[in-house]
């Protein structure tokens, strides 16, 4: 089966030599989300919530334009600036997926520009 270099027109412009998501079989793979606005193509600067809330709406119509929903994903890793910011970031992530509770890691790093939080996530969508 060939391996799908997905640019949804949804996605923020890559800031490197990677593709937004990946399709491989019935497995979506959506690239790690930085707080982008998409109507400017910009970093949007603001809180943890803020931040979280862009991205995963961000994943949400990556996923869309992929075929799939946010209950289709099985796998999201989550890269935070600040470990303080757990509890923040985890009550707008539980807003998202709700009782669809897929498998996830939490990581702290440090990120060179002002981004509080980097998520990528794996999706399961068989073509039909």
């Amino acid at each position: 089966m060939p391996i799908e270099r997905l640019f949804p027109h949804s996605a923020p412009t890559p800031r490197g030599p990677y593709s937004p998501a990946v399709r491989a079989g019935d497995f979506i793979y959506i690239s790690g989300q930085g707080p982008i606005d998409t109507m400017t193509d910009k970093l949007s600067h603001g809180d943890i919530e803020h931040q979280t809330r862009l991205v995963l709406s961000n994943i949400k119509k990556i996923l869309e334009e992929c075929g799939a929903t946010i209950q289709d994903v099985v796998k999201v890793s989550v890269f935070l600036k600040q470990g303080f910011e757990f509890s923040q970031m985890n009550r707008v992530y539980a807003e998202f997926f709700g009782e669809h509770r897929p498998a996830r890691t939490t990581i702290v790093c440090d990120f060179v520009n002002d981004m509080l939080v980097e998520i990528d996530c794996v999706a399961y969508k068989p073509k039909t």
